[in-house]
């Protein structure tokens, strides 16, 4: 018999299976944007739970989001790739991952929105700008 925990925990291994799906097809200037999605919607979970006074889902939301941002978008940065001509631009953004975790781990300790506002707008204008690029 389906109960309602039945039918959320198959809705999530069926969203997540749709996930690593389209990851597995998709090109690495597609999964970068996917990554940046993904921090950003972290940060609006955040977001919600911070107004619903949820801290544990908090910590949750802004911890994937952290890892996206460390883990995922600043270790995909390649300074050896990029050439002499790029490496400014590699450390700038490595500069900038590390400034929006910062602002993140910030927003957990101290429910702070506006930190959250900051961090999602920084990374909107990187993905603005990367999903301008041709693949």
């Amino acid at each position: 018999m389906y109960t309602p925990h039945n039918f959320r925990t198959g809705a999530g291994a069926y969203a997540r299976l749709g996930v690593e799906t389209q990851a597995m097809s998709a090109s690495p200037h597609q999964l970068i944007c996917m990554l940046f999605d993904g921090a950003v919607t972290a940060i609006g979970m955040a977001r919600h739970h911070i107004a619903k006074g949820e801290v544990a889902a908090k910590g949750q939301a802004i911890s994937k989001a952290v890892g996206i941002v460390a883990n995922g978008l600043k270790a995909s940065l390649d300074a050896k790739a990029a050439g002499p001509a790029g490496a400014e631009l590699v450390a700038n953004l490595s500069a900038l991952y590390d400034y929006v975790v910062r602002r993140l781990l910030q927003a957990n300790l101290h429910d702070d929105a506006r930190a959250l506002d900051e961090a999602e707008a920084l990374l909107e204008s990187v993905a603005s700008a990367w999903r301008q690029i041709e693949h």
